[in-house]
């Protein structure tokens, strides 16, 4: 089945954007998040700049990953697995960011709260259909 019939033939949950949204969402959130790394990367070396690094990494494997769970396997279950690891990740990421730069740390927050409300969606999603 096609992955875009199958996601369009889904019970959406509340506030589910229309598709036109996600595509500018995700390039503003991916060019604060490139910004925040750029700060973090070219910072004074230290341990929490190292601890960054790691976690934004760690996280971003997870990020990659959703997408092509939730629409290339079309599973929604390993999907919200995977959210929420990543949700849990992120946070001390931030945290390390803010450690090394408060901006670097203030980049990263539309992107937690982005990834919270894809926690959202997946698990309407989930339970809806």
């Amino acid at each position: 089945m096609n992955n875009m019939l199958w996601y369009n033939d889904l019970t959406k949950p509340p506030f589910t954007p229309p598709s036109g949204y996600f595509m500018p969402a995700w390039i503003i959130l991916y060019t604060l998040m490139g910004i925040a790394l750029f700060i973090v990367l070219f910072s004074k070396s230290s341990k929490s700049r190292t601890s960054a690094l790691i976690l934004f990494f760690i996280q971003l494997v997870f990020n990659l990953l959703w997408s092509y769970l939730f629409f290339g396997m079309m599973n929604m279950e390993l999907a919200l697995f995977d959210v929420i690891l990543l949700f849990i990740i992120l946070i001390p990421t931030i945290v390390y960011f803010f450690k090394v730069s408060k901006i670097a740390g203030w980049l990263m927050i539309p992107y937690l709260l982005q990834v919270a409300f894809a926690l959202y969606l997946n698990s309407g999603f989930l339970l809806l259909n």
